[in-house]
Order: structure tokens, then sequence, then C-alpha cells
């Protein structure tokens, strides 16, 4: 077992366990709900109100591990080992971008839904009950974590699958990395035939995490991200579109700047003019906007950036980041999505959508505050390793 890094701030790692908590009080397995009503809501629209992210959950293991707290990031991964094991409709490995937040005592594990009064029936959202490729390596990446902090094989295992799931669903035409996932509602999800930098720098990690079983796919996945570096620009492109052509450089993420230095080992020196990129393109007063058009402070992002500013030696850049990102904190302790009411990504959620739908409001958010436990402790979740202390 592996070292565990310096403990988080209290406060923030008070604010995870208690959304855990708050969730499902009796202490058994369960996932949290990612997000909170914010300034002048009641409560989250209906969509949200009882969604619990893979991606947040896994987030918020790994927030937990580095805080000492492996009873609370145990409980979610035994939700996620739950739901690898039962799976309302397939039976090959996946899991859900999003499963209903609360204990998991039920079997099959539940996915989230509403109850639609114009429909007078319940719905589901297509995305959520879907797999995408990055959402199913991060539950590996956090199930690895766990593995790691306790020795026990079962989390490993369950890594190794959700990676063979990946292999074998997601694997490109080219063998040169991995496409989107699975779109759509039970039983008759559609492959999703772009590809992202961000899921392959997801696989990168997974499968480097593994060791021998995962090389093949931390290669084929590499491939693809070095393809993604625009050498010219010194900026990430975020993958291909449906037809498989590498997009340019005209709209960049945050996220496909700041993960290559942290999710590569030793990536390779050239790789470090994606932050100035990103300072160039994204940077807004106090940190990060999602896109280009800075319409906005996304509060995940920040935090993000905090830790890729400590991984590379730059301590006073990281430290203020992270101070921009906790100035967002809403009365649960969480931190809010956005400073701002919206901000937007200029990406659309899935191929049903008609545009950009794919927004952040300002809620309580359990993913921006996990990575902010990440930034504070020092903790890299693509491999669970510490990173040296702020200058």
């Amino acid at each position: 077992m592996r070292a565990l890094p310096a403990q988080a701030a209290p406060a923030l790692c008070g604010a995870v366990g208690s959304a855990l908590d708050a969730a499902a009080p009796d202490g058994g397995p369960a996932f949290a709900a990612s997000y909170g009503p914010g300034p002048g809501e009641a409560q989250v629209p209906a969509p949200l109100r009882n969604a619990a992210f893979a991606y947040d959950n896994a987030l918020a293991v790994m927030a937990l591990t580095a805080c000492g707290d492996e009873a609370r990031a145990r409980r979610i991964g035994d939700a996620f080992l739950a739901a690898l094991a039962a799976d309302r409709t397939f039976a090959d490995g996946r899991v859900r971008n999003a499963y209903r937040a609360g204990p998991v005592t039920a079997r099959p594990v539940l996915l989230p839904g509403w109850w639609d009064t114009e429909r007078n029936g319940w719905s589901e959202d297509r995305y959520q009950v879907g797999s995408a490729t990055g959402n199913v390596a991060w539950v590996g990446l956090a199930l690895m974590t766990l593995h790691d902090a306790t020795g026990e094989a079962r989390y490993r295992a369950g890594a190794v699958r959700l990676l063979t799931w990946i292999t074998a669903n997601a694997a490109a035409a080219d063998g040169r990395g991995f496409t989107g996932g699975r779109d759509g509602y039970d039983p008759e999800q559609a492959p999703l035939p772009w590809a992202s930098t961000e899921h392959n720098l997801d696989v990168v990690a997974l499968g480097t995490w593994l060791g021998p079983e995962g090389a093949g796919a931390a290669r084929a996945a590499r491939a693809f991200v070095d393809a993604a570096f625009d050498a010219k620009a010194g900026c990430f492109r975020m993958g291909t579109g449906p037809d498989g052509r590498m997009r340019g450089t005209a709209e960049i993420a945050l996220d496909t700047q700041l993960w290559p230095l942290l999710a590569v080992a030793e990536p390779p020196a050239s790789w470090r003019r994606a932050l100035p990129c990103a300072e160039a393109r994204l940077a807004v007063t106090g940190g990060f906007d999602f896109n280009d058009d800075r319409d906005g402070l996304w509060v995940e992002g920040t935090a993000q950036a905090a830790l890729a500013y400590r991984a590379v030696g730059e301590g006073k850049r990281s430290a203020a980041l992270l101070a921009g990102a906790m100035r967002e904190r809403a009365p649960s302790g969480l931190l809010y999505a956005t400073r701002e009411a919206k901000v937007t990504t200029g990406l659309m959620i899935g191929p049903a959508s008609t545009g950009p739908d794919f927004l952040y409001f300002r809620r309580p958010h359990l993913g921006a505050t996990a990575w902010a436990v990440l930034a504070q402790a020092g903790w890299n979740p693509f491999d669970g390793k510490s990173l040296p202390a702020n200058p």
C-alpha cells in the first residue's frame, strides 16, 4: 500500500463527507448527490435532483482518501462495485454516467430519474444513463485509489473490468485511442463516434496504474494524446469530430490543457506550453473559464489548475488559484460550480442536443469541492501519488 499524502484542510474534507452522509446517513454503500440548490433556488431542477454523477463520486473517493477518511471513501467504492455487479440491463462491465443519490441497497442499482408531471410518467436523462469512456475510466481510477489505500484485490479487479469494457467497446478503428462510449436509453445504446483528448488521458492514467494488464490501452490512448498536441499553437486540441478528424485549436477547453501534465508520467517538456496557452486564452480574474468566451470563473477547473501548477513547481500561481476557488464556498461548505450565475462551455451534452447545452450554474458542486481537496492535499488523482509542497 502507498503512503497517503498529508491531510487536506478539515473544512472541505468535512463538506465532502457531509454530502455523503446527507445522502445516506446509515453508513452503508452510497452515492452522494452532485449538486445542491443554488442561491434563490428551493431545489435543483428535476433532472439533477437525485443525480449522483459517476465522475463526481469518483473524485469524492479520491478526496476522502486524501482526507484520511477511508471509511467514507470505501462506501462510495463499494457502491460502484455493486453497480458493476448489478446493472439493470447490461452485464458487460460498464458503469453509467450517473446513479441515483442515496443508499445503494436495491438490486439492480438504481439510476437517476424523475416523475414528469406533463408526461405523467417516469423520465430519465439519456446522458445520465449512458456510459462515457472518460467516466468509466474515472471510476477505475477511484477503485485503484482504494486498492492502493486498502490492499483489497476486489477494488483492483473492478478497475480491470472497467478498462476491459473500454477496450472492448470504445477502441478506435485505427487503433489510436478510444472513442466516446455509449449514449442513449436502454437497451439500444448507440456508440459515440467522436474521441476526446480528455477521455484518452483518463485511459492513459488508468492503464498505466494497472501496469502490464493496462499497458496496451495506455499506449493506444497515449498515441491519441500525442496527436492532439498542436506544437505550433502550444495547445491541446479537444479531440476528433464524429468523422474521426482531429479538431483544430480555434476552440479549446481548460481541462484538456491541464490534465496532460497530471495524467501522463514524465510528460514531454513541450507540453508545458499548454499552461501559457490556457493563461492567454482562458484566464479570468481569480482563475479560469472552461472555454475562451471568458464568461465566468469555472471553480472546478480553477482547482484543477491549482494542482497542475503545483505539479510543475509554480507554487505561487498554484496558491493563488486555489485561493480563488476557495472564495466560492456555499453555506453547506461545498464549493459552488461557478462564480457567476452561469458559465457556458460551448459543448453539447450529447447527440440529441440541438445546440451548446452543456452549462454550469452557481450551485454547490461535489466535484468542484473534491478537486479543491486534491489541490490542497497535493494529491494527483491520476496516479494516487503526492506532489511536492508549494514552495
